[in-house]
């Protein structure tokens, strides 16, 4: 009510300007408003208007304007900033004459040839695209007339292209009629879809609009690619299409925002005056979105410059006539290399079994083709690390000096000494084991020899994200004695079927920890891949206790393969630990012998060590 209120209040505002030369009985606004009020198609945008006229009905008062352009113009103004619709216009025409559609008169096929002609254009491109250019919507009575030409003259030539794209960057007319017949050559002949729901204003009607089973002609289909091209001149029963089809996960638009027009537009004579209102007497509500495109304006999927849309679709289009390859391909390579060989079969299977539903049919650029495959392969394999990946390569060493080594030394690694001589020891990421071992001097001096002479110690590794493994067997080594080799852990290699041990070091730089003093290993969530190895490991030799929470069931570092000559790299992870003695932790993460949350799991390992000194002593 109180919208509408200010509706009408705003109109008799604008009209009541300070102007001498004309005037027009209130009454217009009221006629004006009754139009809206009766024929808007959303009604509930317009809730209290009835009382409002009724209010208004009554005002006497004179509106002084300069000139009926004038009037028309304020009055636009006022209705589309009040119900936010740019659609709804006053105009002021004592010499309107009524738009008719024209009707198409019975033709000589020859002169019908000619007509078609010039509203479609048809191409075969390059790599067996068809191009099809329609500037209007043929509506289903002209489309019965002309349905046998539009066959032999364009359909049919259409019909055996790999791809086809249906330009509609210059459509701005069309009759609603034809939006199941365009649809559903697109689409299988059963189930019937619902494709479409027109809402009629002015006699409060839904009509359904339902693809068709029987077809003149043969479908084109719902595997072959299909990109519709659009522009902001794109309107109307045009959009209509290209949201059905968009919705219906059938095509790929690709262009610019359309024009956000309706399916419908009315014009209303003003009572006895020459004052028109254009309304949208009728709206389309998607079935699939229970939205419209009216007013917004369909969204494309690739938004570029109109005059850049054909050549995008064409990219586009090559760009999926290889992803079947593509994926095979990256099939190949997961079974063939995924650490654990059941899970590779299975990925690789399900993997084709999402190409073969077409789960891959809608890619638009090869970063959409990455990013759906790497949250695929996540998906079906709960491993994080297999993905796909940028193959960056790696950066030439720094050539630090001893004072920069040890600068950097003091920012990677945080030491103390606690209560009752507990060392604390942490680091967030593991080095290669050539690089620590050209720098083990250092991180001893800078490091280790803070503390390694106290009677236990926390190593902290709730941050630590992992890196290279090679340097697990050395650091695993400062924790047990010399005088006894151990096997650490067997690794499996898939892609070499190689089994490798990983064993203590007999020398090392600096003094050991050794096995007798207690050991505590914080991990939380993010504790991953490298880090994990080595809490594995602790655990397994029952060397450490484990305070905290559940790791993040990475992996051993992954290898890169490209996919054929794609461009395209996946991370696949091709080792893991030995499961004779039991589940390894990788996609499982290692649970901690005491659970606690991450940020109390300091103070509960300190609590531990302080409870069991005192016990000692």
């Amino acid at each position: 009510m109180a919208k509408a209120l200010f509706l009408l209040a705003s109109l008799l505002v604008l009209g009541n300007v300070a102007f001498i030369h004309a005037s027009f009985s209130s009454s217009l606004i009221v006629d004006m408003a009754k139009i809206v009020m009766e024929n808007y198609c959303s009604p509930e945008k317009l809730q209290g208007m009835k009382e409002a006229i009724e209010a208004a009905s009554s005002n006497t008062e004179i509106l002084n304007i300069p000139d009926a352009e004038t009037l028309a113009n304020v009055l636009s103004s006022g209705v589309q900033s009040t119900i936010s619709d740019p659609r709804l216009k006053v105009t002021y025409e004592p010499n309107y004459v009524p738009v008719v559609v024209p009707q198409m008169p019975p033709l000589p096929p020859e002169q019908l040839i000619a007509v078609l002609q010039t509203s479609l254009k048809l191409d075969i491109l390059e790599g067996n695209i068809g191009y099809l250019r329609i500037d209007h919507i043929l509506g289903e009575e002209v489309a019965e007339k002309v349905g046998p030409l539009l066959l032999e003259l364009v359909w049919n030539k259409i019909l055996d292209t790999s791809a086809l794209i249906f330009d509609l960057r210059y459509t701005s007319s069309g009759d609603i009629s034809g939006v199941p017949y365009i649809v559903s050559y697109f689409t299988d002949a059963e189930p019937v879809i619902h494709i479409d729901s027109v809402y009629d204003r002015p006699s409060d009607t839904t009509t359904k609009l339902l693809s068709m089973s029987t077809l003149l002609g043969d479908r084109y289909g719902v595997t072959k690619p299909l990109i519709i091209l659009t522009s902001k001149n794109t309107k109307g029963i045009a959009e209509d299409v290209a949201y059905c089809l968009q919705k219906l996960k059938r095509a790929s638009i690709v262009g610019e925002k359309t024009a956000g027009g309706s399916v419908k537009v009315d014009t209303f004579k003003v009572g006895d005056t020459d004052f028109y209102v254009t309304v949208p007497t009728a709206k389309s509500i998607n079935p699939i979105t229970g939205s419209t495109w009216e007013v917004t304006g369909v969204t494309p999927d690739v938004e570029v410059n109109a005059e850049d849309a054909l050549a995008t679709a064409i990219k586009i289009v090559n760009l999926r006539a290889q992803v079947p390859a593509i994926i095979e391909e990256s099939a190949t390579l997961i079974a063939d290399n995924y650490a654990f060989e059941d899970v590779g079969t299975d990925v690789a299977a399900k993997l084709k079994g999402l190409l073969a539903d077409g789960k891959y049919s809608m890619v638009v650029s090869k970063v959409s083709l990455e990013t759906k495959l790497s949250a695929d392969l996540k998906t079906l394999s709960g491993d994080k690390s297999l993905k796909t990946t940028s193959n960056t390569p790696a950066l030439p060493p720094m050539d630090y000096s001893p004072e920069m080594y040890i600068d950097l030394i003091k920012v990677s690694f945080h030491t103390d000494i606690f209560e009752n001589n507990i060392g604390y020891l942490r680091f967030d990421m593991f080095g290669d084991f050539e690089e620590v071992k050209a720098i083990a001097q250092i991180i001893v001096e800078h490091v280790w020899n803070k503390v390694v002479n106290t009677d236990a110690m926390i190593i902290d590794l709730r941050n630590n994200l992992g890196g290279p493994t090679t340097a697990i067997s050395g650091f695993c080594s400062y924790f047990f004695d010399a005088d006894k080799q151990i096997v650490l852990d067997k690794l499996y290699d898939r892609s070499s079927g190689t089994t490798t041990e990983l064993l203590t070091l007999s020398e090392l730089t600096g003094t050991r920890y050794g096995s007798k003093k207690s050991l505590i290993i914080l991990t939380s969530g993010a504790t991953s891949n490298a880090a994990e190895e080595f809490v594995y490991i602790m655990k397994k030799l029952g060397r450490a206790m484990i305070v905290g929470e559940t790791t993040a069931g990475g992996s051993h570092p992954p290898k890169t393969f490209e996919v054929g000559e794609t461009n395209i790299f996946l991370s696949i992870p091709t080792v893991h630990s030995d499961t004779a003695a039991g589940p390894a932790w990788e996609g499982a993460g290692i649970a901690p012998h005491i659970p606690v949350p991450a940020d109390a799991a300091l103070d509960t390992a300190k609590g531990i060590f302080n409870k069991h000194i005192a016990g000692q002593k």
